[in-house]
């Protein structure tokens, strides 16, 4: 069995139930502009790029240049992350056991630097060693770069590390790569596939299970 060598952790609708206020903001920027937005436009952009977000709803009708939407849409969420950040349901725990043990971890987010660090924050002291952010890639998820380069920059080998994921984008992404991926559906389902493991909740996952996905 290959030795555990890192935890790659998605950051909303994994570690933090961030994207009912994605959505939410989304709805209402769209509203504003006159458009219409709907439950399933907002799932199929679950764990996208920003930039990528950002052409979906100019195209619903938010008529603004990409980055000046992107900001709007991260300081709504922001606003709702400080007045309350809720944790996805074991992650917290798993997390400090993954510290205690010694287990390196990542941060690998297609949301921007500026609103990973109002999540980061909120975290325990040296959680992540390291953080990858959508605004730092030339190619967000599903494309493999985000975690080709976590490993990278934590100089291990990527197919020794295992992501946890809630998003299709982002399996897609982690198992491009070549990680051992877990998968907690979460506002959408995931399907099966090859080096994905799907549990309900992280309530329960420990860190051996975790050493027992790296084959």
């Amino acid at each position: 069995m290959t030795e555990l060598a890192a935890v790659l952790w998605d950051m909303d609708g994994t570690l933090v139930d961030s994207e009912p206020y994605w959505i939410e903001c989304e709805q209402r920027l769209v509203e504003e502009h006159g458009g219409t937005w709907s439950d399933d436009q907002a799932k199929d952009l679950i764990g996208s790029d920003l930039f990528v977000s950002a052409e979906v709803l100019r195209a619903a009708g938010v008529d603004m240049e990409p980055v000046d939407l992107v900001n709007r849409l991260m300081d709504g969420v922001i606003e709702r992350v400080q007045a309350e950040l809720p944790w996805r349901p074991g992650a917290r725990e798993l997390l400090a056991e993954c510290k205690a043990a010694g287990i390196r971890c990542a941060l690998v987010t297609m949301s921007w630097r500026r609103f990973a660090q109002a999540i980061l924050i909120a975290c325990p002291d040296g959680s992540f060693e390291l953080t990858i952010t959508g605004d730092e890639v030339a190619h967000g998820k599903p494309h493999p770069e985000p975690y080709e380069a976590a490993a990278r920059g934590l100089g291990v080998d990527v197919r020794a590390c295992v992501a946890i994921e809630d998003s299709r984008t982002g399996v897609a992404s982690a198992l491009a790569a070549g990680c051992a991926t877990l998968g907690i559906p979460h506002v959408v389902q995931l399907d099966p596939a090859q080096n994905l493991t799907i549990r309900d909740t992280l309530v329960g996952v420990t860190v051996d299970d975790l050493r027992a996905l790296v084959v």
